[in-house]
């Protein structure tokens, strides 16, 4: 039995000394130093508070090693010192200096008046007005607090910084300039409002003068096509879909819920669906717009979403290896169409079982582009809200900086779905069992992937050398560094033989658990999809 520089509490085997098991089972996030100094750890991964704002990973590929402020605080400067706030922060360390400082405004005034002072940790219960106050000297790993681990108790971290001298006259003018800007939008808003009154008077918007606009039904026309909304076909993030006629075909017809909460994807679906074709994106027929009425009429998927066949809620035969290939690679298509064909790159953003649907001969297109968002093509990276699905998540979205790479970590992980005939989080297998991408990384680390083949199906046991192949390739795409991750141009060679499939170590990839609580940290805003 040994207890690690890391903390773990090991039991080893004498013969060869592999380890048995971890004799304290504790919360990875438990340990002191689990993310470095200044690390944040949540759910078991690391992040730098305020990264490249105030701080930097000391290794961008090992989050681990910890953070380092990007100006060193000098004992010198003090007038230059600044507290950072950190949200539902918790600090292993109960052999704290409680300073004699009861509310939080004395509590952070006797921090920046020692240089010694790091951080200090203010907890309450009921207000901020008083509460006990924790001196931390040295910085080692943070703690984000969970919503439900305590109803009542609240605990806030302030993380000395020191400011840049360039950056006090950076603040200074990006201070005024705001201050500008802030009345600036203020007239505009007022304008904007006045003039939005009015319109929505006669109607909410002008659809007809969107350029390039597919065919306009009329609200009546929709009642009369889907015989008053009466066969639900499915849910989606925004509303409903139902099945409707024009003429002899099928349609899809997808009533959004409310224009207050539906009008920018509704935009979005309309202007960017409208404008593209291709045989792997579902392609939609026209739309609907009247007062508060949104609706948008898609063409027909006989076989409906890709989760009704590999989760087997529906007493499904199993999918053939043959099917699923071609169902992988449709999908790598269609993504590859939208991220380099299109005259703008497109990230969908939201790529998941339930946004794959199926024709009558299993056919797959990429559907529901409500949270597309647009990349010019002189851009690297774009800023935007958090969005997409949990568990679907690329690591990036900590930072909200994005590139179309993190359609290919969701797409990794429906492969895996895909692959092993199972839910990416799915609370009821073991508690072990639960996440399939740290499963995966665990089977591949001991050389035991063929495990997480589907047992469903005699077939895909057969193909287990091809089947290895393409959990590989999942994890190709699943790297944390997304510069690592194949482009889907590449993937589609890849599926087609024409490259070998790149080789990683499954520590490698990094999975981001299904609970929006996480970012908080970073105090971003979050839109997450519903099920669909």
């Amino acid at each position: 039995m040994r207890l690690e520089s890391d903390g773990h509490l090991r039991l080893y085997d004498w013969a060869n000394g592999s380890i048995l098991y971890e004799v304290m089972q504790i919360n990875d996030c438990d340990y002191p130093t689990v993310c470095g100094e200044y690390g944040i750890c949540i759910e078991s991964q690391c992040v730098c508070p305020y990264e490249n704002s105030f701080f930097k990973p000391v290794d961008e590929r090992q989050p681990n090693l910890g953070c380092t402020p990007l100006t060193p605080i000098s004992c010198q400067e003090k007038q230059r010192h600044r507290l950072l706030t950190l949200s539902s922060i918790y600090y292993f360390d109960k052999n704290y200096t409680v300073v004699n400082a009861k509310s939080l405004a004395q509590c952070k005034k006797a921090c920046l008046k020692n240089c010694s002072c790091r951080a200090v940790i203010f907890s309450y219960y009921h207000n901020d007005s008083y509460g006990e106050c924790m001196w931390v000297t040295k910085v080692f790993s943070l703690q984000s607090m969970q919503p439900g681990d305590d109803d009542v108790y609240s605990s806030t971290a302030y993380l000395k910084v020191q400011i840049d001298k360039n950056k006090n006259n950076v603040m200074l003018g990006a201070t005024l300039g705001g201050i500008g800007a802030l009345l600036l939008l203020a007239i505009v808003v007022g304008f904007y409002l006045k003039r939005r009154k009015k319109y929505e008077e006669k109607d909410d918007f002008d659809f007809d003068q969107l350029p390039g606009m597919p065919t306009r039904f009329s609200f009546e026309k929709m009642i009369e096509c889907t015989e008053g909304f009466i066969k639900k076909l499915g849910e989606g993030g925004f509303g409903m879909v139902f099945e409707g006629k024009l003429g002899e075909d099928t349609v899809a017809v997808k009533r959004l819920e409310g224009a207050r909460q539906g009008n920018k994807e509704f935009l979005a679906e309309v202007e960017t669906i409208g404008r593209i074709e291709h045989i792997n994106l579902v392609r939609l027929i026209g739309f609907c717009a009247e007062k508060s009425e949104r609706l948008l009429v898609y063409e027909y998927m006989s076989r409906g979403p890709l989760d009704r066949w590999i989760y087997y809620r529906h007493n499904n035969a199993p999918l053939d290896w043959c099917t699923r290939c071609r169902i992988i690679l449709d999908i790598a298509k269609g993504l590859c169409y939208l991220h380099e064909e299109c005259r703008q790159k497109l990230a969908h953003l939201d790529i998941k079982p339930q946004n794959i649907l199926l024709d009558e001969s299993f056919n797959a297109e990429v559907a529901d582009f409500g949270l597309c968002k647009l990349i010019d093509r002189d851009q690297s990276k774009v800023v935007t809200m958090m969005r997409g699905t949990p568990g679907y998540l690329a690591p990036e979205w900590l930072t909200s900086r994005i590139t179309e790479k993190v359609d290919v970590y969701s797409f990794g992980v429906v492969i895996m779905e895909i692959v092993s005939g199972r839910k990416n989080i799915d609370t009821s297998e073991p508690e072990e069992n639960v996440q399939l991408i740290k499963l995966l990384r665990e089977k591949a680390t001991d050389n035991q992937m063929i495990d997480l083949v589907d047992k469903h199906s005699d077939d895909m046991v057969s193909h287990q050398d091809e089947v290895i192949k393409m959990m590989k390739l999942a994890i190709w795409c699943l790297q944390h560094d997304s510069i690592r991750r194949p482009s889907m141009s590449v993937v589609i060679k890849a599926l087609e033989g024409a490259i070998i499939i790149e080789t990683f170590d499954a520590n490698s990839i990094m999975h981001v658990q299904d609970n929006p609580s996480r970012y908080s940290v970073t105090s971003q805003t979050t839109m997450l999809s519903g099920p669909r």
